[in-house]
């Protein structure tokens, strides 16, 4: 082949530009021996682009399956419903015990006092309550003056 044509299609070659047929064409004409002095270059180029077509892995791969064992994860999860389970049943039973407790006194004093303290809370919360609306009394009473309805 000529140098010309050899030159152009290295440089298409390096532009990415040349075609299976003509990269063949540069391969055998680099496997060849009479190349061009100025050309001598990229001969280690396409030595090695032979080279490496011959060449074959030939060893195994042998790839370990990172198969989870499921029955582990079944067993964890059903480890961890039955503590949901055991947890809810015994609150729910300590509470429903704790809750028997009725407030009911056998001395009638005892439960007088009681009765009492029970009355003065809400009595205390029933005036904070009335304070409360006092506050939206006034302001009902502001908002008629400035607009004033007819």
């Amino acid at each position: 082949m000529e140098s010309n044509k050899i030159e152009t299609i290295l440089e298409k070659y390096f532009r990415g530009e040349t075609s299976i047929a003509e990269e063949n064409a540069l391969r055998d004409y680099f496997s060849s021996s009479n190349v061009s002095s100025n050309l001598e270059q990229y001969k280690p180029i396409f030595g090695y682009l032979t080279l490496a077509k011959k060449q074959k892995f030939k060893n195994e791969i042998v790839l370990k399956s990172r198969k989870r064992n499921l029955a582990w994860l079944s067993i964890a999860a059903s480890v961890v419903v039955l503590l949901g389970i055991g947890t809810y049943s015994y609150f729910n039973y300590y509470n429903a015990n704790q809750d028997q407790d009725l407030g009911t006194y056998d001395d009638p004093e005892i439960a007088f006092r009681e009765t009492q303290k029970a009355l003065s809370m809400l009595s205390t919360h029933l005036n904070t309550g009335i304070e409360s609306v006092q506050y939206v009394q006034e302001y009902e009473n502001s908002k008629n003056l400035i607009f004033k309805q007819q």
